[in-house]
């Protein structure tokens, strides 16, 4: 008797463990009945591929070919001014040109992409491979999906590089440039006066860069819009193998120090200070906010709007721009298949001079965007999108001319 209630007992824990396990298995199962929605299979097809191959192997052809035609003009052109001051090779293949490719690649890339579908897909009609996918039964909708997938990708990869990998580079070629071939660097800054805290205002009469030293410099306290603390000192100098940020050295300081209707004043040599400000805070050259990564960009705008600087709006320009110049590769690309996908008497010249037109009119009105935030007081972030605002209506106007 007791043998059989044992195994009553033990089968009745083995059927609650097999029940156990036949809802985890369940739960699983409904699991990975929603994974595969993320399998890529599900969407990219033999015809997918094929374009895709067809896309992507343009697009890196086409900015091989335009780059190595813009380096040969470049070194033409540059070559006396890098004998002129004594460019070694070395710096001018590693330090320029290396950060030189990339930069112009990702700053045209919109315009490389519109070629590689201009060219294929022109050529895909030509041969009749479009109406033979048309007539099989694919929309154009369905037709546009490999080129949405095509430009997500260039779109990722740009907004990368041109966030967080070109920035680093443009430190190193804007040195080789001011040192071997424009000779022009900004480095110094006269009657700098900026807010480095709730309250507290510093000015800077005159500060080299290159030395991190300033002359002639006040650090004012304010409480309730009254002066309650004022330091001079005939120099301050940066320090720059200290650990932490924002460390200063000054030299024959003094502070006054208000009390009411009294004073107090303490004088010294020489002082270690922490004061909210950086070299790069006093001194602006032309181009560094192209020298930025995105999060220090991010950082430096939302810094010097605290410090109520109004020399921030081609940085907010900047900012936003690389993450608009992102989405040009859609509105490109939707414009190209549009335009070549038909097979037309006469071949694509004109069409092909139409959208060349465009893709320049959109890299243009990318240029002087900052132009648009600075001189017609227009937001920095409208300003970066105003491109993408033209130019997805014409997009879009293509796009349902296509079919027909």
């Amino acid at each position: 008797m007791t043998n059989s209630t044992s195994s009553l007992r033990i089968l009745a824990t083995t059927k609650k463990k097999l029940n156990w396990l036949i809802v985890l298995v369940a739960w699983f199962g409904q699991y990975l009945r929603w994974l595969h929605i993320l399998n890529p299979r599900r969407y990219i097809r033999i015809l997918d591929w094929y374009i895709i191959k067809k896309f992507i192997g343009t697009y890196i052809y086409s900015i091989m070919l335009i780059i190595s035609i813009s380096i040969v003009f470049d070194v033409n052109e540059n070559l006396a001014k890098f004998s002129q001051y004594h460019a070694p090779l070395k710096a001018i293949v590693f330090d320029y040109y290396t950060n030189f490719v990339p930069y112009f690649a990702n700053l045209f890339s919109p315009l490389f992409v519109f070629i590689a579908v201009i060219f294929f897909t022109s050529k895909l009609a030509g041969n009749s491979e479009i109406i033979s996918i048309l007539a099989s039964g694919v929309s154009f909708k369905r037709l546009m999906r490999p080129y949405m997938i095509s430009a997500l990708l260039i779109s990722v990869l740009t907004f990368y590089l041109g966030s967080y990998v070109i920035p680093k580079g443009n430190i190193v070629r804007q040195n080789f440039e001011s040192m071997y071939k424009n000779k022009k660097h900004n480095t110094s800054a006269d009657n700098v006066q900026l807010q480095v805290g709730k309250g507290i205002i510093a000015y800077i009469q005159h500060y080299d860069n290159n030395m991190k030293k300033g002359y002639g410099f006040c650090l004012d306290k304010f409480e309730n819009k009254k002066l309650v603390s004022h330091l001079t000192a005939s120099e301050i100098q940066y320090d720059t193998i200290s650990e932490s940020k924002y460390h200063w050295k000054l030299t024959n300081w003094r502070i006054r120090q208000m009390r009411g209707l009294r004073e107090h004043i303490i004088s010294g040599t020489e002082k270690d200070s922490t004061i909210m400000m950086e070299p790069t805070d006093l001194v602006f050259s032309k181009g560094q906010q192209e020298t930025f990564t995105s999060p220090q960009l991010k950082e430096y705008i939302s810094k010097q709007i605290d410090r109520g600087s109004s020399n921030v709006v081609q940085y907010e320009v900047e900012y936003h721009k690389r993450i608009a110049n992102s989405f040009a590769s859609f509105i490109l690309t939707t414009i190209g298949v549009s335009l070549s996908s038909r097979k037309r008497k006469g071949g694509m010249g004109l069409y092909l001079g139409i959208g060349l037109a465009l893709s320049f009119g959109y890299i243009m009105l990318q240029t002087v965007s900052a132009t648009f935030a600075i001189q017609a007081d227009t937001p920095p972030m409208l300003a970066a999108w105003i491109p993408n605002i033209i130019f997805t209506v014409v997009a879009y106007f293509c796009y349902k001319k296509a079919p027909n």
